[in-house]
């Protein structure tokens, strides 16, 4: 049952919600009817939002008084972790803070009305209004979903203050529709974080990744030889994972997204030395070491985050048209080379072969199994032109709602200098910049989000 369906009863009074305690806290499952396209209210097409309230165990009574802290996932295309526990991490921080906590499923994620091949086979003929459909699944739209459980949730609320409004956290990609909702909505948001999400006021996409890639070979240099082998294999046989998918040796190269994690090295790494050891003594690839290749890749089971992607980008109706894709081949080709025969035409054996990291490329709708089933929405998404602004750079510049945010120096997902200029086109931002961290610091350490709560309190002045 929905909020709509159920409207005579406030949604924080219901009785027929599940619920159930983890360590700290009660988790209250809620569900929302919302608009798939709100300029268009009118319409029949609903997307159901799910979101997980977790409230403090000693302060279960007090649902209706206590301020909601949101968190906005990273991705895009990733739904909210379960939390195993509200006594650590940033969770606790949040309670500690006097907030309960809202974890969204972005639509479109998990159980927001997903995204999937079977869902948008069940519902639409062609790719045309499959490609519309999912148009709608952008940081904008997000963000009204937001402002929909906001106004649902605190209905009621008298205090024109803080607890009328949200407080907001975002990571990498949540931290892009914190801007959005900064643009959108700034008079419903009391506060808002942002770790390792300070978006690029661009209107499309571009790329980086090389000095990654050094960082690693110059840790472990013997895994030179044993790329330059893995490639050579993949290039001469034909493997397949599990489910049909292809492990090409661009698929291989793309575990250099792990490379912007904390610890990303070290698995990276122990997957090369496990493969080349197959290699040398099995003269194959063992099922053990393409499970674990497949289980570090999850384009298949969250498909939303390949044909969106770079869309998240993407203003003013400029279409993507696989920018990652058309950078690499212009201006990196050698340096990301994965044709063996162009490889071993160098004639040195001691040139690595360089992974690639977070970006996308068209290829993958035919070597991932389920994205081969989206390859027509993917191509289409990537020609699409119908975008609108994601940001409004007048509202950010007058902005009065209190902002801090971490900007990962050595960061390979946000890029840094971009980033800084963001943070200095709004107003009031307090910009906390940091090596000590990579794209992951806010799972890596609690002290990142207890480190923005003092800047933005102002116990911390010294930037």
């Amino acid at each position: 049952m929905t909020s709509k369906q159920n409207s005579q009863v406030h949604e924080l009074d219901r009785t027929d919600i599940e619920s159930y305690a983890i360590r700290g806290g009660i988790v209250y499952e809620r569900f929302f009817d919302c608009p798939l396209d709100y300029s268009a209210l009118e319409g029949d097409q609903r997307v159901r939002i799910f979101v997980r309230h977790i409230v403090p165990l000693d302060k279960k009574g007090q649902v209706h008084e206590l301020p909601f802290l949101l968190y906005l996932q990273g991705g895009p295309g990733y739904e909210c972790r379960f939390p195993g526990a509200a006594t650590s991490g940033w969770h606790k921080k949040a309670f500690d803070e006097g907030y309960q906590i809202l974890l969204l499923d972005q639509r479109g994620t998990g159980l927001s009305t997903p995204i999937n091949a079977d869902s948008l086979d069940a519902k639409f003929l062609t790719t045309e209004e499959k490609v519309r459909y999912v148009s709608h699944f952008r940081a904008d739209n997000i963000v009204r979903d937001c402002e929909h459980v906001r106004k649902v949730l605190c209905d009621g609320r008298t205090d024109p203050g803080s607890s009328s409004k949200l407080a907001l956290l975002g990571q990498s990609f949540g931290g892009f529709c914190i801007t959005t909702y900064l643009s959108l909505f700034p008079e419903s948001i009391s506060k808002a974080f942002i770790t390792g999400g300070v978006p690029p006021l661009v209107d499309s996409p571009d790329a980086r990744m090389i000095s990654r890639n050094k960082q690693y070979y110059d840790k472990y240099p013997r895994d030179v030889a044993r790329v330059r082998r893995i490639i050579e294999y993949l290039n001469k046989t034909d493997v397949k994972l599990a489910d049909s998918g292809n492990l090409s040796p661009r698929r291989f190269q793309q575990l250099g997204l792990f490379f912007g994690f904390t610890g990303g090295f070290d698995q990276v790494h122990q997957i090369v030395f496990k493969a080349a050891d197959d290699i040398d003594t099995l003269g194959k690839l063992s099922a053990h070491t393409l499970a674990s290749v497949a289980n570090m890749q999850s384009f298949d089971t969250n498909p939303l985050y390949c044909i969106m992607h770079e869309s998240i980008y993407c203003q003013k109706g400029n279409p993507s048209r696989w920018s990652a894709h058309r950078v690499r081949e212009q201006c990196f080709a050698s340096e990301f080379e994965h044709s063996w025969s162009k490889i071993a035409a160098r004639g040195d054996s001691d040139v690595p072969v360089y992974f690639t990291g977070e970006t996308v490329y068209p290829w993958m709708l035919d070597d991932y199994a389920e994205l081969r089933r989206l390859k027509d929405v993917g191509m289409g998404l990537a020609e699409y032109s119908g975008w609108g602004q994601l940001y409004d750079t007048s509202v950010l510049g007058c902005n009065t709602v209190p902002v801090a945010g971490v900007s990962y120096y050595n960061d390979m997902f946000v890029d840094f200098k971009l980033s800084e200029q963001t943070a200095q086109s709004i107003q009031g931002f307090r910009q906390w910049v940091t090596n000590e961290y990579h794209h992951n610091g806010l799972s890596a350490d609690s002290r990142v989000i207890s480190y923005l709560a003092d800047l933005l309190r102002g116990d911390i002045t010294d930037l």
